[in-house]
């Protein structure tokens, strides 16, 4: 973009004081209306909440053409200023609060600084279609400091900092901003180029191997899309923020912001190994991955964020072919884009080559046991999940697990279901559906429609059944037969005692109960979430007196109860001492997934396999 066409909407961020939390912002609108509206954001799409964002903004005051104009609010994250006719230029100024660490909203501080604009950018109304500009600017307080965001430079310093264009303000919400000292790679996928910074990280990041990593995650996501097609976009950047304690992720069109645990991260094995590029050096073996291991988890979250550049951010539904920032935005396809995804990050992990059958399938085990072990899922279908997603998946209180379900695990085996009865038909699989489904919706808006057209067209039949029972219905899916059938053995092994109980507990500071299971043990002996357990009465058995114990561990519960079917549970509630009857469980068990050979037409032994020569390194 040429200096000579500047954006009329411009947006001026600056680090005002980092040890107050506090972004400068100038938004200048030309040529504006005689009254102009303006608000903030109350959710970020990608996180379906209301989180209030205006609540950090502060010191509001307007100027038209330099001279002092009032400003009218009109509710809780909307403002008004009325100008006089002719203006040119209408500024406003405001500081925003940011000490939020999250992948969501705003955070700085003395070393970092993060923003999503959907926390900084007042929306004029009237002018969303219009260029929006972005500049951030260095100060004293960034010295020193490197800037990464998705936004196309119009005019930037090697640093970063400077002017940034978004097409409206639908691109400049959806591009946040990394801002401090972090590491820095990039590669080619198909020509495409991908950056990923890292902050936050330890001494011996091993940035070679993240980047190759990541790369493979990229070839395999390509390949299921679009085959040897060009991907729809034109560049992409990662955004990991290493922290002592986080994980998570947001997605957008061009790019993504994680944070995940520091240990997750991969090190070099000293501080003297090399940096030459793995790519350069020949075909290293890249070391598998164990379902345990937190790097998984991160590769995990990676091609899940990935993924969501086509499942949500382009393919998406109906509801969002244009987001509505001032409410809520509801649909019932979260199943689908967010669980369909969820199915999908685990298993582009086994096709890149970075987790083998074993691994997957441990992965695969624990979804499996996630929705088992929630008897939401005989409350709320996955349809019903997604619609009240607003209220109920991110406001997590103790009787979440017994009324909700997880549109994204539960998502993910009516993927699985759906995937293994295609292959099992013989006529398609999910990865040509996904492939056609984004072909006749345009990479655009979708309804639950155009899945059953799509499947009905490559199917060659209708699965509307199969929908309507998974997708709206309560009953368990029909994983066991369906994995069987797939070469894959359905096992069990006994239940931690917490399951068997019924409960989610926190054992860092005494047994405290975090959640009663409906129709559990916990449950029908009247224990309550919030529940101190003190300790159990035991009483007398087989010529040994009664006794009492006390106890700070789960385990050592099961430890006093041998060979007794009873208890009393001693626990401190509201300041109460209370006696709670307890029938100890019978036995339970969980799901583990072996095979010894998936079937051919297994999801496990189909899918494009990695390359080296379908991604570059680049300097």
């Amino acid at each position: 973009m040429s200096d000579t066409l500047p954006a009329l909407v411009r947006y001026r961020v600056e680090v005002l004081d980092p040890r107050a939390h506090l972004f400068g912002v100038r938004l200048e609108v030309d040529r504006p209306a005689r009254t102009t509206t303006l608000s903030l954001p109350v959710w970020i799409p990608g996180s379906y909440l209301v989180r209030e964002f205006a609540q950090h903004l502060q010191g509001l005051h307007a100027q038209a053409d330099k001279a002092p104009v009032p400003t009218a609010q009109l509710n809780k994250n909307t403002w008004q200023v009325t100008v006089s006719p002719g203006t040119q230029t209408l500024r406003l100024q405001y500081q925003v609060y940011a000490f939020d660490a999250s992948v969501r909203t705003a955070f700085l501080d003395t070393t970092r600084g993060f923003f999503n604009p959907t926390s900084l950018c007042l929306r004029v109304h009237g002018r969303d279609h219009e260029p929006h500009e972005l500049r951030v600017v260095d100060n004293m307080h960034t010295d020193g400091w490197q800037l990464a965001t998705a936004l196309i430079p119009i005019k930037t310093r090697q640093s970063g900092f400077g002017r940034y264009l978004a097409q409206d303000y639908d691109e400049l919400a959806d591009s946040p901003v990394e801002m401090g000292h972090f590491w820095s790679g990039r590669f080619k996928v198909r020509g495409v180029p991908h950056r990923f910074v890292v902050s936050g990280a330890p001494p011996g990041l091993d940035g070679e191997r993240l980047l190759r990593d990541t790369a493979r995650i990229c070839v395999a996501a390509m390949a299921l899309w679009h085959g040897e097609e060009a991907p729809p976009f034109d560049r992409y950047l990662f955004m990991l923020h290493a922290s002592a304690d986080g994980y998570g992720g947001l997605e957008h069109r061009h790019c993504t912001a994680l944070i995940c645990q520091r240990g997750d991260l991969p090190l070099l094995p000293d501080s003297t190994a090399s940096s030459v590029p793995a790519a350069e050096k020949g075909s290293a073996p890249t070391p598998r991955l164990k379902a345990t291991d937190g790097y998984t988890s991160l590769l995990g979250l990676i091609s899940h964020e990935y993924f969501h550049t086509w499942n949500v951010k382009r393919l998406r539904p109906h509801e969002f072919a244009r987001y509505d920032y001032e409410q809520e935005n509801y649909t019932r396809l979260l199943w689908f884009f967010e669980g369909f995804t969820s199915y999908y990050d685990d298993l582009l992990l086994h096709r890149a080559g970075l987790i083998d059958d074993t691994t997957y399938l441990q992965l695969l085990a624990k979804t499996i046991n996630q929705v088992q072990q929630t008897p939401g899922r005989q409350v709320q279908s996955v349809a019903e999940a997604s619609f009240d997603a607003w209220v109920k998946y991110y406001r997590v209180h103790e009787n979440t697990p017994n009324a909700t379900v997880s549109y994204y695990t539960k998502g993910a085996l009516v993927a699985l279901c759906l995937d293994l009865t295609l292959r099992q038909e013989g006529h398609t699989t999910l990865d040509a559906v996904m492939r056609a489904l984004y072909q006749r919706c345009a990479g655009g808006p979708m309804k639950e429609a155009d899945l059953l057209a799509v499947l009905k067209r490559l199917g060659r039949r209708s699965y509307a059944r199969e929908i309507a029972a998974w997708v709206h219905g309560r009953d368990e899916l029909p994983l066991q037969p369906l994995l069987q059938a797939h070469g894959v053995q359905w096992q069990t092994e006994p239940a931690p005692l917490a399951q068997r109980l019924g409960l989610r507990v926190n054992e860092t500071q005494g047994l405290v109960l975090k959640n009663v299971m409906r129709g559990s043990a916990a449950e029908a002996a009247g224990l309550a979430p919030g529940d101190e357990w003190l300790g159990v009465e035991l009483p007398a058995r087989d010529g040994n007196p009664a006794s009492a114990w006390r106890v700070r561990k789960l385990d050592e519960v099961e430890l006093y109860m041998r060979g007794h079917t009873r208890c009393t549970a001693l626990v401190a509630r509201d300041g109460r001492l209370l006696r709670c009857p307890l029938e100890w469980p019978a036995p339970a068990t969980v799901v583990r997934l072996s095979t010894t050979g998936a079937a051919d037409h297994s999801p496990l032994k189909t899918g494009e396999r990695f390359s080296r020569k379908a991604f570059t390194p680049s300097k």
